[in-house]
Order: structure tokens, then sequence, then C-alpha cells
């Protein structure tokens, strides 16, 4: 079986192919953007080939997470303290932040601990990771599918089932092609 995920568009949907399945998913609602026109709160999905570099998981809704062949991902349980910053004026710009500071309370961040099912299961790739450059994106994830909508802010999403099943079958060196 192919080891790397592929984005395939079909009469404007999309999808992401793996071996021989295809999972539908969402992207970014305006569509997708190139790494050089990728900017912060653009609400685009960068196109690229990204490596999955980490999951989160909530352990309250969520088995934790077993892979074919151990250790391909590092894997953290998500606690209502866990953000991922994206204020563009911050040295944690496109980082993990812990949200138990009032110093990181006062910085623009997403927090990972929703009320929806949305990031049950958040997979990090490494778009603007290594090197992270200001205002080029941040917290461009893998994640599960909103269920009052078509599109994301940027990030992928899949139905949970459907990345539970694709997390099931990760082995090493696997990359997703936007």
């Amino acid at each position: 079986m192919q080891k790397n995920w592929s984005l395939i568009n079909l009469n404007k949907r999309y999808f992401l192919k793996f071996g021989n399945k295809a999972f539908k998913c969402q992207i970014g609602a305006e569509g997708l953007v190139s790494v050089a026109k990728k900017i912060e709160g653009d609400k685009k999905t960068p196109i690229g080939k990204w490596s999955l570099e980490k999951l989160f998981y909530r352990s309250d809704r969520v088995i934790r997470p077993k892979f074919k062949k151990k250790d391909v991902l590092k894997i953290y349980q998500i606690t209502k303290n866990c953000g991922w910053c994206d204020d563009i004026k911050s040295k944690n710009y496109n980082k993990y932040i812990k949200l138990d500071t009032p110093r990181s309370l006062n910085l623009n961040h997403e927090k990972l601990w929703k009320d929806d099912e949305t990031y049950d299961i958040i997979i990090i790739i490494s778009h603007n990771l290594r090197p992270t450059i200001k205002n080029k994106g941040s917290a461009i994830f893998v994640h599960c599918s909103l269920s009052n909508k078509n599109r994301t802010d940027g990030c992928i999403a899949l139905k949970k089932k459907d990345l539970i099943f694709l997390l099931k079958n990760l082995r090493d060196n696997i990359y997703i092609k936007i």
C-alpha cells in the first residue's frame, strides 16, 4: 500500500488519497495557495509536500491512537491548557504553547481543547515549521471534520473514523501532498 497521502480534487470536491482508498475531506474556505503567497489568516490551505510531525488527541473522547509501526509520530494528550500560537508578534509563532500563564493568554492563539469534536485528533504538519517565518501561516493541521461547514480556516479535515483509519496505517516517513 502507498504510504503517503495525496489531496485530489474531483468536481470541486476534495479527497485525501491513501493507497487505493480516497476519503472525503475539507480544505481552507478560500481554497489552495502556493507557499509563496500564504499569509496568516487567509483561510487558504498551503500547497506542498508536508511531513507529519506530531499527533495530539483528546483522551476523554478518543482512545490513544496506535500505529502499525511503533513510534511513527510523537503523541501528546490535549488538555484544557493546550494552545497553538498564531500571534505574528510572538517568538512562539506557529508553536505549541501552554495557556496557563497570564503571558500566554495575552497572545493570539488557537485553543486545542474545543467543545466540538474538530480537535479530538490533530496532526501537526511541517508547513512553516523549519524555519518558522512570521505571517506565513500557522496552525495548519489535519484534524476531524467540521460538521457545520464545508471548509476549514486552512487545515485539512476528515471524518474522525477516516482519520483513525489513516493513523492505524501510518508508517515511517509519511507525507501529505497538497
